[in-house]
């Protein structure tokens, strides 16, 4: 986890069941965890874009169209100024 830039984390207790409650979910920034206890994956998704608006971060080159869709298309957040892919995305899919 140290070596991660940005990402939400799961961590699931040993021989846990698949829909068994997970032990912790949080959000990691540059390997540090700075949102823990959530309640559960898509909230975790959410509120990874506080700390990247609050810091002024820039998205990770290789997260930056899955962001982008998250934060503008399903959050909409900004979502009147689209890159060429994500425009695509949103006119070739159910998304928005």
């Amino acid at each position: 986890m140290e070596q991660t830039v940005m990402g939400v984390y799961i961590i699931q207790t040993e021989g846990a069941e698949p829909g068994d409650d997970p032990e912790d979910i949080g959000v990691l920034i540059e390997g540090v965890e700075v949102l823990s206890a959530l309640g559960g994956p898509a909230i975790s998704c959410a509120l990874l874009f506080g700390p990247i608006y609050c810091l002024n971060l820039s998205y990770p080159p290789e997260l930056k169209c899955t962001l982008e869709v998250l934060q503008k298309i399903l959050l909409k957040l900004n979502g009147q100024r689209l890159s060429s892919k994500a425009q695509f995305l949103k006119k070739t899919s159910f998304i928005g």
